[in-house]
């Protein structure tokens, strides 16, 4: 039950909100929070061993990693002095994620607010602007609303750049210029306090990718990442899977990311048209819009496809054999990468060496 005077106590004072930490999106999420909702946000420690350990220590065994990074993530926030925790649990497990980590939360003794999104998520995007109904004496309409874009505009710019990095930094020719130039945005998008300061980081990062020079040759090797929301955009979970392809001279490829599957998304039913020969219902979260992604980098001519999920995830196992077909059918080889609490760098990069030496020799021979 929520302690109601710890409730009242917070609406007084101002907020100090939490998010957990995912990928660089915390940094417009802490844009919002400051800005947009006039609260404090609170920068919990990145994802470490111990937050993948703290959250599988307090998680049902059966739940998916990625609820226990979350789970984890969010007890670290807490114990940094955060009094509001926004949990974006979406719609996996019938949307009850939300609610089975705020008990295991209240069970261990914590007390907070909670904004759970899967509450708000009934298609009606204007419906999301009753989560924060709690810091409407803080909040103008017109101010809130234009803040909450430049929120998303800075996702959709630090999503451009990330892929603009990860197809061209495995081929620069001075070492750690994508790095240098892509950090630095990033510190920059951190002090941005208006839509004025997003662009020109964005700008700056983009005139700088221009002027670095990259050797790809002719054919590069060119790899489409598909897989889980959760564990394919975050560099934690899936153990730097992405720097790892690039430090072996490849153009990575990855579709799934804040502006394509929530910002821009075309939908489940205009993509479930275009692979309606491949599948006849709809299949989870992600399911549509990966299977769409394999077609497409397969009809593309790509070397080869790498899917990824957390160990449990029941939509991504469904969607195995509709990508066995594609694979056959495109003669394009698929690597399937499973994640839990234990997977670890070393036995990854075996693999990846593997995968990267098959797709080079086949190659050679095309």
């Amino acid at each position: 039950m929520i302690d109601e005077q710890f409730t009242a106590d917070t609406r007084r004072r101002k907020k100090k909100v939490a998010f957990p930490m995912f990928g660089h999106y915390n940094i417009p999420i802490a844009y919002f929070v400051e800005h947009a909702l006039h609260a404090d946000y609170v920068r919990q420690p990145p994802l470490t061993r111990r937050t993948m350990e703290i959250g599988a220590k307090y998680s049902p065994d059966m739940v998916c990693t990625p609820f226990k990074t979350v789970l984890g993530s969010s007890i670290e926030a807490l114990e940094a002095g955060a009094d509001t925790l926004i949990l974006p649990m979406g719609l996996c497990r019938l949307g009850y994620y939300g609610e089975l980590a705020e008990q295991i939360l209240r069970d261990l003794g914590y007390h907070f607010e909670m904004i759970n999104m899967a509450e708000y998520t009934t298609g009606r995007p204007l419906d999301y602007l009753k989560a924060f109904r709690g810091f409407r004496d803080r909040v103008r309409p017109v101010r809130f609303g234009q803040l909450s874009l430049n929120t998303l505009k800075m996702a959709e710019h630090l999503d451009e750049m990330e892929d603009e990095y990860y197809k061209n930094v495995g081929f620069e020719t001075q070492k750690g210029a994508y790095e240098k130039a892509f950090k630095t945005m990033l510190a920059e998008m951190k002090n941005a306090g208006d839509l004025a300061a997003i662009d020109a980081a964005y700008a700056r990062c983009k005139s700088a990718f221009s002027e670095i020079p990259v050797e790809k040759g002719e054919f590069p090797l060119r790899v489409g990442i598909i897989g889980e929301y959760f564990t394919v955009m975050d560099a934690f979970s899936n153990c730097d899977l992405e720097k790892m392809l690039a430090d072996m001279g490849v153009e990575v490829h990855r579709w799934m990311n804040v502006t394509h599957r929530n910002i821009h998304y075309p939908g489940e039913r205009n993509l479930h048209v275009r692979i309606s020969d491949l599948c006849s219902y709809e299949m989870g979260p992600t399911s549509t819009a990966n299977i769409w992604c394999a077609r497409d980098y397969a009809e593309r001519g790509f070397d080869g496809l790498i899917h990824v999920k957390s160990a449990g995830c029941t939509p991504e196992i469904d969607i195995m054999p509709v990508l066995r077909e594609i694979s056959e059918q495109y003669d394009i080889p698929v690597l399937y990468l499973t994640y839990d609490t234990e997977t670890g760098t070393a036995g990854l990069l075996t693999r990846l060496e593997a995968f990267y030496d098959m797709i080079r020799m086949r190659k050679k021979v095309v």
